[in-house]
């Protein structure tokens, strides 16, 4: 079993990982700016922070603003290993992962149906690797993540998922199949097994075609533990069907429009619920404000976690997939489909859920953004507009309109519960924001009948 390395002994490629890994931490939690890197000068356990970014420019933006932290990776492998120290931090003896998934980092269907593993109680980091041999990113993050083995799946400290090399010394559990439908439905048994759970809560039914259209799947898999099954066009193969039958009272949903999974396949698929869009931006934000029962995000107010992906990327989203696991800030990912500024629907749901305060800002809930993904994925200016988006802003109240006078009794009109009292919201605009975005309910109050009587339009004007 391998074991934790001190910092001094770990390659070039971890104290990358690691040193970016303990940016983020600081950078979320509002403290300096600079790199923190592992020192030489006789400690093992030494770090100073150094500052100016790994090319010797500033660390900030590029890492963190105050609403942001950016997965920085060159690729998905970088992204994976990142999220998982991020999420996993074992240094000190604490945060050990259980056990990790690899999975290929050629397939995005197949380590998409791996995304429920993440979920507790089993709680796995997702790592990628090639067919040929494990890259450095994943070889060095599983170093210092040194899983201890689940007992209940008789020690194993690694799911393999498809073709893929994996490090020696690890106790494998191979998950059967090469079509993403039966890699899903051995799963399912996986979950079973070690959750004494007969029948999940829901089962979440994607395209294996569109992987735009797929991707949002994978947090609210990592979130919920529900599985994640396949189809296409009318096309339900086999390993989904097996799954369905397998729970004939469980919920179905499917994610996605009638183009990439047709409404003859939601027949075969039982009772299904459609949740989804036709455009891969709106298709994720429609899943993120999607609620029934206990089923969905259901984000319609401030005070959540989220992660952007692009959609160019689409194995990054398992790769994030641990952020929207519980433990941290569990949210929704959500998709880009512009690298240089972000997309007008995106736009608009990030203004709708942007957090305000009327008087203590230390008592206001807030928003976080991981930006995953390095500035090919998402650029300097994508990030500094998102974090405008999402900034805490000021909210004011006033009693009435300007330039009008509100008689005594008005306050007592039916239907409102504040008298004479009405919340506004800061003009998106200024804030880089739509000024024409819908407004969220919950930022405002009820507004009385301003109705003036004949007598009181003298008093209009003052």
């Amino acid at each position: 079993m391998p074991s934790p390395l001190p910092p001094s002994l770990w390659s070039d490629t971890a104290r990358r990982i690691g040193a970016g890994v303990a940016l983020l931490a600081v950078a979320a939690i509002g403290f300096g700016a600079g790199w923190l890197v592992f020192g030489d000068s006789g400690s093992e356990d030494t770090a100073t922070v150094a500052v100016g970014g790994s090319k010797g420019g500033p660390a900030f933006p590029e890492a963190a603003t105050r609403n942001t932290t950016r997965v920085g990776g060159a690729d998905t492998i970088e992204d994976a290993a990142s999220v998982a120290l991020a999420t996993y931090p074992s240094a000190g003896g604490v945060g050990a992962a259980p056990a990790v998934t690899i999975a290929p980092d050629d397939n995005w269907q197949q380590a998409l149906a791996a995304a429920p593993l993440v979920a507790d109680p089993i709680g796995t980091p997702i790592l990628l690797s090639t067919s040929t041999e494990v890259p450095a990113p994943t070889d060095d993050a599983l170093a210092a993540l040194a899983p201890k083995g689940i007992a209940k799946a008789n020690g194993t400290q690694a799911y393999v998922v498809g073709d893929v090399a994996v490090p020696d010394g690890l106790k494998q559990s191979p998950v059967a199949g090469t079509d993403p439908a039966d890699i899903a439905d051995a799963i399912d048994g996986e979950r079973a097994k070690i959750t004494g759970e007969k029948d999940p809560a829901h089962l979440l039914v994607v395209s294996s075609a569109d992987a735009a259209l797929a991707m949002p799947a994978a947090a609210w898999a990592a979130r919920s533990g529900d599985p994640i099954l396949f189809a296409d066009g009318d096309t339900v193969p086999e390993g989904t069907a097996n799954v369905i039958a397998r729970h004939p009272d469980t919920p179905v949903y499917v994610l996605g429009p009638e183009s990439a999974i047709s409404d003859k396949a939601l027949k075969e698929l039982g009772d299904a619920t459609r949740v989804g869009s036709e455009d891969p931006v709106d298709n994720a934000i429609t899943f993120a404000r999607f609620t029934d029962g206990d089923f969905g995000w259901n984000i319609n107010d401030p005070g959540h976690g989220f992660a952007i992906a692009n959609v160019d990327r689409p194995l990054d989203a398992p790769a994030a997939a641990p952020l929207a696991a519980t433990g941290g800030s569990p949210g929704p990912l959500l998709l880009t489909d512009e690298s240089e500024s972000v997309p007008p629907a995106l736009e608009s749901f990030l203004s709708d859920t942007q957090p305000g305060f009327e008087d203590d800002p230390t008592r206001a809930v807030f928003n976080h953004v991981w930006i995953i993904g390095d500035t090919g994925a998402m650029s300097l200016a994508f990030q500094a507009q998102v974090d405008q988006l999402t900034k805490l802003a000021p909210v004011s109240t006033s009693a009435t309109p300007p330039g009008v006078t509100v008689p005594e009794d008005a306050g007592s009109t039916t239907g409102s519960t504040t008298t004479g009292e009405t919340t506004t919201i800061p003009d998106l605009g200024a804030l880089g924001g739509d000024s024409t975005a819908t407004t969220p309910e919950t930022t405002t109050t009820s507004v009385p009948d301003l109705s003036i009587p004949g007598d009181a339009g003298g008093d209009a004007g003052n």
